[in-house]
């Protein structure tokens, strides 16, 4: 290899930049480029969406945080008690991720209070977590990073790619932990890494025959579980790197450019659907021939049951590499959850997507009333989709879509969901609205009124309409199964226009709209206008 090859591109693009950018002339005509850049930047920011960042809690400020990270003492129990209150079920994940996470934070503290122990070595209780979609795997991670008041990044392992993945690489992951801890380097050197589908990047040479990069992906996630340094810019980050050049002419103070690893805590999970049943068949149940009755049983029940049983051979079986593995040594299977967990789910965690729900109609005044039966049903519902808690947000959205179209045009500030609600929510809001048929008229007429007080508040001129007026606009919005406003807008579409002439003639802003003008306003306006120049005639 020669010297040019060996040489840093990066720093021969800096001292390109150092040469540049020392003409003052460059310099100005420079800076619109910078702050086009700058602007792309900000552009990109919300294009890129694969990733899911969660900053630290607001009510902790830097030092606080810092500070409960270098006199860490939580205890397991703790953490696992702070857990029960969001996450159903999965004791086991919680015990073995409370006991992780002491460990590696009381690591931290002792560090922290005593350098010689920082210069020893420290295998880090990086976690692997197993189990099938919606039972709460990341929902663990980000309440355990909330209590501690650490900085959580979240990413997803089918993003990535050898080479990188829309332009990055997997060294992206820290750099946007450092984002989440608000570009403090120091806090983000403490914080957790999530990473899911971890099981979507084991290799598939093992299994079929073709490789897609996953060995090279684990080899790259491999070296940020170890002890590296990151640097804070990409070396396809243009304009980070253009950035801290411009800090550096500016006289800024030097900022650190790199993260280290060693005290982040990694955590990865997947569903790893086949691994149960290899695991199954490693341990001969599937076998045939006269087995036990239990034996028999357990080969019609679901294969994640064996997966508390996988062993680090079983995984490299299903394509990861010894290394990668063996920086996993913390490895937990979560269970799946039945009827009665998706039940208390919605009767007792905190935070759960019925409160959400509850929340959304609250947004119009309505309150929502929920019976048991309601609950058990959807339940019932949400465990046959076979996704976990997520198969909740699904009953829910069903059963709820039509209510939260509807009701919002409506009187009704409060209704009650029961378990014929769920079964068929199409009928029951059916028969809602015919109960309840009087307060929607009433309502749909509120809604006239409200149209008059935007059209004020946009064009400066008050609408004073008649009761029959109201009236004929309420039965074309039921007829048409309009709202009040659209037909209200279609209508009185020229009214800016013409009343703005009326204004210039007369001065007049207030006008009376009865049933006339809402069965054909633009007759009537053409009337008003027209009577408008005759008084001006009259009066010349």
């Amino acid at each position: 290899m020669t010297k040019k090859d060996d040489d840093n591109p990066l720093e021969e693009i800096q001292k390109q930049l150092h040469d540049l950018l020392n003409n003052k002339n460059v310099q100005v005509a420079f800076a619109p480029f910078m702050e086009s850049m700058k602007a792309k930047g900000e552009d990109a920011k919300k294009v890129k969406v694969e990733k899911e960042v969660t900053p630290p809690p607001d009510d902790f400020s830097r030092d606080e945080r810092l500070d409960s990270i270098r006199s860490f003492d939580r205890r397991p129990k703790e953490i696992r008690d702070y857990l029960d209150r969001f996450v159903i079920k999965q004791e086991q994940a919680k015990r073995v991720l409370s006991v992780a996470v002491c460990d590696h934070y009381n690591h931290i503290r002792r560090c922290l209070e005593d350098e010689k122990l920082a210069k020893g070595e420290y295998v880090k209780p990086n976690v692997l977590l197993l189990g099938p979609t919606g039972v709460g795997k990341t929902f663990l991670m980000r309440n355990v990073a909330k209590l501690i008041g650490v900085p959580f990044v979240k990413a997803d392992a089918t993003k990535f790619s050898e080479t990188g993945y829309v332009g990055y690489d997997v060294d992206d992951i820290v750099r946007d932990l450092v984002k989440a801890a608000d570009g403090d380097v120091e806090l983000a050197e403490f914080g957790i890494v999530y990473v899911d589908e971890i099981d979507k990047i084991a290799s598939e040479s093992s299994r079929n025959g073709k490789d897609v990069s996953g060995r090279g992906v684990q080899i790259n996630l491999l070296k940020l579980m170890e002890e590296t340094e990151v640097n804070l810019h990409a070396p396809q980050d243009m304009m980070g790197q253009m950035k801290a050049f411009m800090d550096m002419q500016k006289g800024a103070k030097p900022k650190k450019d790199t993260v280290s690893t060693r005290n982040i805590l990694f955590i990865v999970s997947g569903a790893f659907d086949q691994l149960g049943e290899n695991v199954r068949k490693r341990l001969d149940l599937n076998r045939i021939g006269f087995g036990s009755a239990e034996e028999n049983s357990s080969s019609s029940e679901s294969a994640n049951r064996f997966l508390p049983k996988a062993e680090t051979r079983d995984f490299i079986d299903y394509g990861f590499e010894p290394e990668f593995i063996g920086r996993l040594p913390v490895r937990v299977a979560c269970e799946e959850l039945t009827k009665e967990d998706l039940s208390e789910i919605l009767n007792s965690s905190e935070g759960n997507v019925l409160e959400q729900y509850k929340n959304d109609f609250a947004g119009y005044d309505i309150s929502l009333k929920i019976g048991e039966g309601a609950i058990d049903k959807i339940a019932e519902k949400a465990a046959k989709e076979k996704t976990g808690a997520r198969g909740l947000v699904t009953i829910l959205e069903k059963t709820f879509r039509d209510f939260k179209f509807e009701l919002p045009s409506t009187a009704i500030r409060d209704f009650s969901i029961t378990a014929e609600t769920v079964e068929d929510p199409r009928i029951q809001l059916e028969k809602l609205l015919e109960e309840t048929r009087d307060q929607l008229d009433d309502s749909l007429l509120e809604d006239v009124d409200r149209f008059s007080d935007q059209f004020k508040k946009e064009c400066g001129f008050i609408l004073k309409f008649r009761k029959a007026a109201k009236v004929a606009i309420v039965k074309e919005s039921i007829s048409e199964n309009r709202s009040v406003r659209a037909i209200c807008e279609r209508k009185f579409s020229d009214f800016v226009h013409g009343l703005g002439i009326l204004n210039q003639r007369t001065g007049k802003k207030e006008f009376v709209i009865d049933k006339k003008v809402v069965d054909d306003p633009d007759k009537e306006l053409s009337n008003w206008v027209v009577k408008s120049f005759g008084k001006q005639q009259d009066s010349e």
